[in-house]
C-alpha cells in the first residue's frame, strides 16, 4: 500500500500532525473536520476523536496550503472540493456565493472532509483476464478511484491507456502510472475524452467519476470509434444505476462489456453487461 502521507500531514495544521500520524498512518480513510467539534479520524476499523476543537482558521489554513493559492484550485472550489497534494480530495462545506444560479465559491468554510488517497498496486489482478469496456460502480468511499487505478496500470500491459485525470486523484505525484498510459490533467472529462481520441490515438481511454449527461455523450462517441472504455460511476447497483437518467444512454448503449459492483465491505461482485 502506498500513500503520499507527508504530504497530508504538511496540509495539517501543526497541533494535531503527530496525532493524526500516529493513530492514523495505516488505517486512516477520512478525516472530518468541523468549526467547534474535535477533528474525527474515519480509520479502518474504528473511529476516533481528538481532544481539541477545531477552529475557523484550522480550515482555512488547510484551504490554503493545500490550494497553494492556484486560480485553477479555487475555481474546484466552487464544485465543493480541492485536490491536495499527493491526490487528497478535500470536500468544502459552508457558506456558498451563489451567481445566476450557480455555486461561484464559498463566503466562509465551516467544515471539511479530507479523503485520503490510497494507492493498492495488485487489487486488480483478479479483473486482468478481461477484455472490452468495464464500468465500476459503489457508494462514495468504496474504492472505485482506487481498483479504476490499478485496472489503468494492468490495461496498459496490453495497450496504450489515455486518461483524463481530471482533479489529479487518479494518479497524483509519485504514484506509477503504468508502461503505456498518458495522462491529461485538468481537463473537463467531455474535453479530454474528445481530445485524447484525436490526438493519442489510445486503444482504451480512462475516466473516473462520470457525472454529467456530457461525460457521457463523450464516452459514447469514443465507444462507437472502437476504443475501449474504463470509467466509474456512483451507483449501488446495477439496478440504480440503469434508473438514473444520466447514467441510462451508457446502459441503453452496451459499451461496456462488464460491470463490478463495489460493497461498503470493500469485497465486490463482476456481471457481464449484456444479460
Amino acid at each position: 500500500m502506498r500513500c503520499a502521507w507527508k504530504e497530508l500531514l504538511s496540509i495539517l495544521p501543526d497541533w494535531m500532525r503527530a496525532d493524526v500520524d500516529e493513530l492514523g498512518k495505516d488505517s486512516l480513510q477520512e478525516l472530518r473536520l468541523r468549526i467547534g467539534h474535535p477533528p474525527e479520524l474515519v480509520r479502518m476499523g474504528n473511529d476516533k476523536l481528538l481532544r481539541r476543537d477545531v477552529r475557523e482558521e484550522d480550515l482555512n489554513y488547510i484551504v490554503n496550503v493545500a490550494s497553494r493559492y492556484s486560480p485553477w484550485a479555487a475555481a474546484t472550489s466552487a464544485q465543493g472540493y480541492l485536490t491536495a497534494p499527493g491526490g487528497h480530495r478535500i470536500g468544502l462545506c459552508g457558506e456558498a456565493v451563489i451567481q445566476r444560479c450557480a455555486m461561484t465559491g464559498l463566503r466562509q468554510v465551516r467544515s471539511l472532509c479530507i479523503r485520503v488517497a490510497r494507492d493498492l498496486p495488485g487489487i486488480a489482478h483478479a479483473l486482468d483476464h478481461l477484455d472490452g469496456s468495464i464500468l465500476i460502480i459503489g457508494r462514495p468511499g468504496s474504492g472505485k478511484t482506487t481498483l479504476l487505478r490499478d485496472l489503468i496500470r494492468y490495461r496498459s500491459l496490453k495497450g496504450s491507456v489515455a486518461v483524463v485525470d481530471e482533479r489529479g486523484e487518479i494518479f497524483p505525484k509519485g504514484f506509477d502510472i503504468g508502461n503505456r498510459t498518458d495522462i491529461l490533467t485538468g481537463c473537463p472529462k467531455s474535453y479530454g475524452i474528445d481530445i485524447l481520441l484525436r490526438t493519442m490515438g489510445p486503444t482504451t481511454i480512462a475516466v473516473d467519476e462520470i457525472t454529467a449527461e456530457t461525460d457521457c455523450e463523450a464516452m459514447i462517441k469514443a465507444g462507437w470509434c472502437g476504443v475501449g472504455l474504463l470509467a466509474t460511476a456512483h451507483a449501488a447497483s446495477r439496478e440504480d444505476l440503469a434508473s438514473r437518467p444520466v447514467y441510462r444512454p451508457l446502459v441503453e448503449s452496451r459499451l461496456f462489456d462488464s460491470i463490478v459492483i463495489l460493497r461498503p465491505d470493500k469485497s465486490w461482485k463482476l456481471e457481464r453487461m449484456d444479460l
